[in-house]
């Protein structure tokens, strides 16, 4: 079990409480596999790499373990769950029959003020994708997503989308960062937002395809990508 303060994570930020802070850089460190699936990580270890207590680290921990992030072992630590290619392949399937459709009916029903929050959010998108900041920029993506498809009208979709986001690994996005490319394909949500505040459907849908085709191709490798086919209903 690691247990110096060498464990790859990122620092905190300090937008939001230390509990959703560590909540946040352990997120992150999941789902880009700094923090590598199988392996058992104590409280104590973790905590001394952030340089705080214990205590908002197993908090955190324990709502890691509610999304499915990690599990926990009792008197040894938490355990980052594994997921198979299968399962991943799922959850993206999944994905692509709830999100497109959604993107293409909101196109020309977002106002103007809606878009201008959405351009704002795309541009921290890019920014963090500019700054290697992971945490940061999948924190930004996360809400992203969230508020746009918030405009469909249902609350449930949101949550179910959302917690299928987070649950996703996607590990190619360090060697993206450090190779500079994650901010070309960060871009492609300003791409989005054009074809939403001009109305067109179904080239919005299309896109959004590709963009969530990325989980399983570009995010997940950090390699070129075959497009994702039109899951069967």
């Amino acid at each position: 079990m690691p247990n110096d303060n060498r464990l790859p994570i990122a620092p905190l930020g300090r937008q939001h409480s230390l509990r959703e802070s560590v909540t946040e850089s352990l997120r992150a460190a999941i789902i880009a596999g700094t923090l590598k699936e199988g392996t058992l990580y104590s409280a104590p270890a973790l905590a001394a790499a952030f340089g705080v207590s214990a205590t908002p680290v197993r908090e955190a921990m324990m709502d890691l373990a509610r999304e499915g992030l990690v599990e926990t072992l009792k008197n040894k630590g938490f355990r980052v769950t594994t997921m198979s290619d299968s399962e991943l392949d799922e959850l993206t399937q999944i994905r692509l029959l709830l999100e497109p459709p959604v993107v293409g009916d909101v196109a020309g029903t977002v106002p103007p003020k809606g878009m201008e929050t959405l351009r704002s959010m795309a541009d921290s998108i890019v920014a963090a994708a500019r700054e290697g900041d992971l945490t940061a920029y999948l924190s930004a993506d996360r809400d992203f997503h969230a508020d746009l498809l918030r405009y469909a009208g249902n609350r449930q979709l949101v949550e179910l989308a959302t917690s299928l986001r987070i649950r996703t690994r996607l590990y190619g996005l360090k060697a993206l960062s450090e190779s500079h490319r994650l901010a070309d394909s960060a871009h492609e949500h300003h791409e989005l937002l054009d074809l939403i505040e001009a109305g067109n459907g179904p080239a919005a849908r299309e896109l959004m395809r590709r963009h969530i085709g990325h989980a399983r191709g570009l995010w997940a490798t950090g390699q070129q990508e075959v497009p994702p086919q039109e899951p069967r209903t």
